[in-house]
């Protein structure tokens, strides 16, 4: 028999410092490729039982080549899929879709990013699944929304970064637009859609009704530009590529030290300013009337840039480090990947996580960035491809093996 609605209940409504806060929670998950597996792989991270729906033949990240040296390994999948379940189904075929209905009526949340219409096509929206889950939190992901003039438009990742802006204030002032080196827009929208899954679980918690949530990737990236955004909309001004630099602090770059080695140096206010003549050993730029304030300072962008970048050229990354670091003024070497992942303040928050893999073998990825009071998320490795359908028919629906058969007979005939 199916769980009853007073044991999922009061699963869901226990939590203390010994469980997860998501402990409980049952996702449906039919998202693919990044923005909706991150959404749901946040979740998971917080205790949510993930279920993820996969097309037959697997979703398409596990068809991306593999990385140099990976030839056959789903890695990007990997990347966004950990602690979930899979299972694979038609979502054409009756039998299926009788099976989704099944597990729709035991889940908590919903969350899907088929192009807009297409759930609705398929009978998986909103409107059809609120009707026999009527507690349901339902998200939609797509690129513009689901309603208006670009609802339709296809979109990925470069794409947003293009429509809202973001490209436009990335780059060299005489180089063309530039995109982002990661899936900003994806992981954005992701984000975006786990916080309002679980702000719209507590309403239904207080007694309200099921919920429908709307995320647009393309809102989601204005949302995340908001604060950088004000100049224009409170001034009317469209800021320009300015390469590394700050649009409101001087001296603020990228500098190169004598032995190659890039380093971000910001002067935030005036007092930052002096620490940084006294750094820099440069007693004449502190008495020079001409820098004396921040707006003095904008004014002689160019100029000063470039005094500092000439002085911190004259010496070794090491040889700067520790006068920064004394003054406790903002400093960092750039690092590259693989000197991000092996910094010592990621190695002392355990960030990066060590799983085997029934598939790929070893695996390494990046966890969740929190540190919480009590229990700790466990990390699951992620799932192969469909293996997990007959766990999912006992835990959710409770069925039995006579129960499961029959299902795998109709879905074969």
């Amino acid at each position: 028999m199916p769980p009853s609605d007073s044991t999922r209940e009061s699963s869901r409504q226990h939590c203390d410092l010994a469980t997860l806060p998501l402990s409980g929670l049952r996702v449906l998950d039919f998202t693919h490729v990044i923005a909706g597996p991150f959404a749901t792989m946040m979740l998971a991270h917080m205790g949510a039982d993930v279920v993820k729906i996969e097309r037959t033949g697997g979703e398409p990240l596990r068809h991306i080549p593999g990385f140099k040296g990976r030839d056959g390994h789903s890695d990007y999948f990997n990347a966004v899929n950990v602690s979930k379940k899979s299972i694979a189904l038609n979502l054409k075929d009756p039998v299926d879709q009788s099976l989704v209905q099944d597990l729709v009526k035991q889940a908590d949340v919903v969350i899907e990013n088929f192009a807009p219409g297409t759930a609705d096509r398929l009978k998986l929206g909103w409107e059809d699944f609120k009707k026999i889950n009527p507690n349901l939190v339902y998200c939609s992901i797509s690129g513009y929304g689901q309603t208006g003039p670009d609802s339709k438009k296809p979109a990925t990742d470069p794409m947003i970064q293009g429509v809202s802006g973001l490209m436009s204030v990335t780059g060299v002032s005489d180089g063309p637009p530039t995109l982002v080196g990661a899936p900003v827009a994806d992981v954005t929208a992701g984000m975006c859609a786990a916080y309002t899954i679980v702000t719209n679980l507590l309403a239904i918690e207080k007694g309200g009704p099921g919920r429908y949530i709307d995320i647009s990737m393309q809102a989601a990236m204005m949302f995340a530009m908001g604060p950088r955004m004000a100049e224009t909309l409170q001034a009317g001004v469209v800021p320009p590529r300015m390469g590394n630099q700050n649009f409101i602090r001087v001296p603020s770059d990228v500098c190169i030290s004598k032995d190659g080695k890039y380093a971000f140096v910001h002067c935030s206010n005036d007092s930052r300013w002096q620490a940084m003549c006294r750094i820099m050993e440069k007693p004449e730029w502190a008495e020079d009337e001409r820098y004396e304030t921040m707006e003095s300072r904008l004014a002689l962008r160019a100029e000063l840039n470039r005094l500092v970048g000439e002085r911190f050229a004259e010496r070794t990354l090491e040889e700067w480090r520790p006068r920064f670091e004394a003054e406790k003024h903002p400093f960092m070497q750039i690092h590259d990947y693989a000197e991000a992942i092996d910094h010592p303040q990621i190695k002392h928050r355990e960030q990066i996580v060590e799983l085997e893999h029934d598939a790929d073998g070893p695996i390494r990825f990046i966890g969740p960035p929190w540190k919480i009071t009590g229990h700790q998320p466990k990390i699951e490795s992620p799932p192969l491809y469909d293996a997990d359908k007959d766990t999912v028919m006992r835990e959710w629906l409770g069925w039995s093996d006579d129960q499961i058969k029959a299902y795998q007979a109709k879905a074969k005939s």
